[in-house]
């Protein structure tokens, strides 16, 4: 697909990776609708887009909400007047054990409520948001579509992370069928799935524990949010990855 002139809608496009990657392909010459719950951070990154020579809009939007994503896309094809791809980049993260024993006593456990949540935003918000940017490029007519869907490679399972790890894995599987039952109009399908990753979350971490993961990774060190950004622009551009994951961890593998 070429990107110039195009329209993308990003979730979680305020900050970090959602910010990262709404640059690369504003600097490409797409268009961009930026969906957030962080008003401000959303704002910076459209202005960001502007000062870059492109168009950006912003919209606040909970993707685990299904009236409130399907009002979102309605307004985003009301404003931009078409809809080329969606990167389903929005997540939170609440961490937890399954159980925790000390002395041989169950001292605590993962909530179910944190474990919906999880799901929700990262599976349900994909499946909500590629929905209804599937229904729209294919009622609009579009000659190429293109949806990206943020896993991890937590998706393969990862400690402390069943809730996590179980919606990354479900959005590999999603992104699989998606392909599958949209490529009959040309809409693409794919996942990526980052490593450890330079955000604002990682940095706000002691010194010495970044270094200690940095020493885990094959390529001993941490990634960048660009390297992701670059991974979307590619798939984007690639109109034969469809169906797939591209895993981006600097050699990792869980």
């Amino acid at each position: 697909m070429e990107l110039q002139g195009k329209v993308v809608a990003i979730t979680g496009g305020g900050k970090g990776i959602g910010r990262a990657i709404a640059l690369r392909l504003a600097a490409q010459g797409a268009k961009l609708a930026l969906l957030d719950l962080d008003e401000e951070a959303m704002t910076q990154t459209c202005d960001l887009v502007k000062e870059a020579g492109s168009e950006a809009r912003g919209y606040i939007c909970n993707v685990a909400d299904e009236a409130a994503v399907e009002t979102t896309f309605n307004q985003i094809v009301a404003d931009f007047n078409s809809l080329h791809g969606v990167v389903n980049n929005a997540g939170i993260l609440r961490d937890a054990q399954l159980i925790k024993v000390k002395d041989g006593k169950v001292v605590k456990k993962m909530t179910a409520d944190n474990y919906s949540l999880v799901v929700d935003v990262h599976m349900k918000g994909a499946f909500l948001c590629a929905r209804e940017a599937a229904a729209h490029m294919v009622e609009l007519g579009v000659e190429e579509g293109c949806i990206v869907n943020m896993s991890s490679i937590a998706y393969r399972g990862n400690f402390g992370q069943s809730n996590y790890s179980a919606a990354k894995a479900g959005i590999v599987a999603q992104s699989k069928v998606w392909a599958k039952e949209l490529g009959r109009y040309n809409i693409r399908s794919m996942a990526i799935a980052p490593g450890t990753i330079d955000t604002e979350l990682l940095r706000s971490m002691p010194e010495d524990a970044l270094n200690a993961i940095a020493a885990g990774i094959p390529l001993k060190r941490i990634g960048d949010v660009d390297n992701i950004a670059q991974t979307v622009q590619h798939i984007f551009e690639n109109n034969y990855l469809s169906g797939d994951v591209i895993e981006v961890s600097g050699g990792v593998t869980l």
